[in-house]
């Protein structure tokens, strides 16, 4: 015999809508490609994930498809997390750190219909974009007025004029909590990168057990800075994380250099942070400097 209390499937799309009803207007702060300061909420967020939801079903996209992402830790990139592992399809962070050969392989063996990058990654796109057989277009995470001029890159689109032909009404499918929610490719390996991929089940379990106070200890109190990348492992899973408790997300985008990133933890008040040891290392650095000159004045 079954239970059927509560019966539902546990799925990425939850999160978003959990955020958007009980932390709305709770802050997504992002340093932007562009170089400024951006700021909005957890509803605006789940509008423009509706809102790219559409956009991709009109290009065609499918469940199951997977859609690419050559991208920094910011709030573009977030709603790509929720709009297509929400419909369905499967996000595919690719790891623009590896080989421009291991970055098309990867494409490659993934049969990628679409990739999204922001413009830092604009050279490694056109270096792998003839040789990217199954992807239909390539999207620049920016507005009309930044996108590149003559890239030579075929079926170039705007992320902003895409994202604003998509309806904001959009009813999220119910799907097996079983299926495929995103995609990531192992680096440092022998051969070539393997792929691992996660169900939306397993991320939510992952999002339950990583929030918990024996864990990461995170709740609506919290300001969290994610500097693992978007791209590494779901960024340890603290997108997802912060739309389930509330927390504020501040990213980083590119600017991962200590100054930069103890610029954000003080004017944003960050409570959590994750990263590598290399990214500490550098945040000490100023931090020292900082203490050095404070106690010679």
């Amino acid at each position: 015999m079954n239970g059927l209390m509560m019966q539902k499937q546990l799925l990425i799309s939850s999160l978003i809508v959990h955020a958007d009803r009980h932390h709305g207007d709770t802050e997504i702060v992002s340093r932007r490609v562009e170089g400024d300061i951006h700021r909005y909420t957890f509803r605006d967020c789940h509008r423009r994930a509706r809102q790219m939801a559409n956009a991709l079903t009109s290009l065609g996209v499918k469940p199951s498809d997977r859609i690419g992402t050559l991208a920094w830790n910011g709030y573009r990139h977030l709603e790509l997390y929720y709009g297509v592992s929400g419909m369905g399809a499967i996000l595919h962070t690719l790891n623009p750190r590896l080989h421009e050969d291991q970055v098309a392989y990867i494409a490659n063996h993934a049969e990628g219909q679409y990739i999204f990058f922001d413009l830092t990654f604009l050279p490694l796109i056109e270096a792998i974009a003839g040789r990217c057989k199954t992807v239909k277009a390539f999207i620049a995470m920016t507005d009309h007025a930044h996108m590149p001029k003559d890239a030579g890159i075929d079926k170039l689109l705007c992320y902003e004029d895409l994202i604003q032909q998509g309806s904001s009404i959009y009813s999220w499918p119910i799907l097996d909590e079983h299926a495929a929610n995103t995609l990531c490719y192992t680096s440092g390996t022998t051969g070539n990168p393997k792929g691992a991929l996660y169900s939306h089940r397993s991320s939510m379990l992952h999002t339950y057990a990583a929030a918990l106070p024996d864990a990461l200890n995170c709740s609506a109190r919290d300001v969290i800075l994610p500097v693992v990348p978007m791209f590494h492992v779901n960024a340890w899973g603290l997108p997802y994380i912060a739309c389930m408790v509330g927390a504020k997300l501040v990213f980083p985008g590119p600017a991962l250099d200590g100054k930069s990133l103890y610029e954000l933890l003080e004017a944003e008040q960050v409570t959590l942070s994750a990263g590598v040891p290399t990214v500490w290392q550098g945040l000490l650095r100023v931090t020292l400097r900082k203490q050095i000159s404070n106690s010679r004045a």
